[in-house]
């Protein structure tokens, strides 16, 4: 059985990073896109980057670079739909996304995933917190393709939440341990970065 693609979520405007492209800042010396390619290529056969603006930034990571088909930043879902569709040209029927800001994702992230997925083939990612409570993390997530239509639709909409999208389709949940970082842990700002760079 071959392994599903991934789409690394990049197209936001960082604005709590200060702007510019937040998986070109850099994290003890690497930049936030290489670290998450290093995590999802070799869990992935196929590796896309959704950004927007101009695709020769990314050229030095030989990546497919696809940007939002709707206008005015609409968040990650409007990403997840351009990943489902890049997807579904390449004779795939589910896409797993993540977020450029998390660099700490688990290396048996898409196994966990395929594991986990429920009646409508969708996952979610979600981490435990020592105390036993569950967060749930829906930009990482493994999305059928077949679903593009409903999400386009919702887009359409004005529906922004990856969240609420999610729960529409009895997801499954792929839970991983907190301890000691969780691995989905976003960095959103410069002192995010220098806290991760100590959990280095």
């Amino acid at each position: 059985m071959s392994r599903p693609p991934a789409i690394i979520l990049a197209g936001g405007l960082s604005t709590r990073m200060g702007g510019g492209n937040k998986g070109l800042r850099l994290l003890a010396g690497e930049t936030l896109l290489s670290r998450v390619i290093a995590r999802m290529r070799p869990q992935c056969d196929l590796l896309a980057l959704n950004a927007n603006g101009h695709p020769d930034q990314f050229e030095d990571y030989d990546l497919p670079v696809i940007a939002d088909g709707f206008g005015g930043f609409p968040g990650p879902l409007a990403g997840i739909l351009a990943g489902m569709e890049w997807a579904a040209a390449q004779g795939m029927d589910c896409v797993v996304s993540v977020s450029v800001d998390t660099p700490f994702l688990p290396q048996d992230l898409v196994h966990r995933l395929r594991e986990a997925k429920g009646r409508n083939g969708l996952a979610i990612a979600a981490s435990e917190a020592p105390n036993g409570e569950l967060r749930d993390h829906p930009t990482c997530g493994l999305w059928p393709v077949g679903l593009a239509d409903d999400l386009h639709a919702a887009l359409e909409s004005g529906l922004h939440r990856t969240g609420q999208f999610a729960a529409a389709y009895d997801p499954g949940r792929a839970v991983f341990n907190s301890n000691p970082v969780d691995p989905f842990l976003n960095l959103n700002s410069p002192q995010d970065l220098a806290d991760a760079a100590r959990y280095l």
